[in-house]
């Protein structure tokens, strides 16, 4: 990895931290706007820099508010980073909506069903609003970066290939 690129991935990393300390009411701490690096960084980096950010990104989320799930936050962090992994994927073939669609059931929806097992259906019933707003936010801010960041990091020669 050449140091640019280290670089620009510590940038992203950077701005996941920046995101997770901004919070969306929910009834745990850890539901912010940490995700939406990892998208951008998913599409314009690589799914797997994408996706390690997205892990980073939650975890770090988790640790500002004192890890209120305690080891759970791994379980979220890797499903973090697999719906990060599964949009870029997506979003490389050309099928922009499948990923936006994808990320935003499995994020929204998907992803705390192990909660509903683990915690109950009160958990899973209070949790999923935060994590639609907070699905929906991530996106739309996402969504309108994309595109504007792509066309810089091409001219610079920083886009993944």
């Amino acid at each position: 990895m050449s140091g640019k690129r280290a670089s620009i991935l510590a940038m992203f990393i950077a701005l996941a931290v920046v995101g997770a300390l901004i919070k969306i009411p929910a009834i745990v701490g850890s539901v912010a706007l940490d995700a939406f690096p990892a998208l951008v960084a998913a599409v314009l980096l690589g799914s797997r820099s994408g996706a390690l950010i997205a892990g980073f990104g939650h975890l770090l989320s988790a640790l500002i508010v004192g890890l209120p799930l305690g080891p759970l936050h791994l379980l979220v962090a890797a499903e973090m980073a697999t719906l990060v992994w599964l949009f870029a994927t997506l979003y490389e073939v050309n099928k922009r909506k499948w990923a936006v669609g994808t990320f935003f059931v499995g994020n929204a929806f998907a992803a705390p069903l192990p909660f509903l097992f683990m915690l109950g259906t009160g958990f899973y019933v209070a949790l999923v609003p935060a994590l639609v707003v907070g699905s929906v936010l991530n996106l739309g801010l996402a969504i309108v970066l994309i595109p504007r960041l792509s066309t810089i990091f091409e001219k610079k020669g920083l886009a993944s290939s």
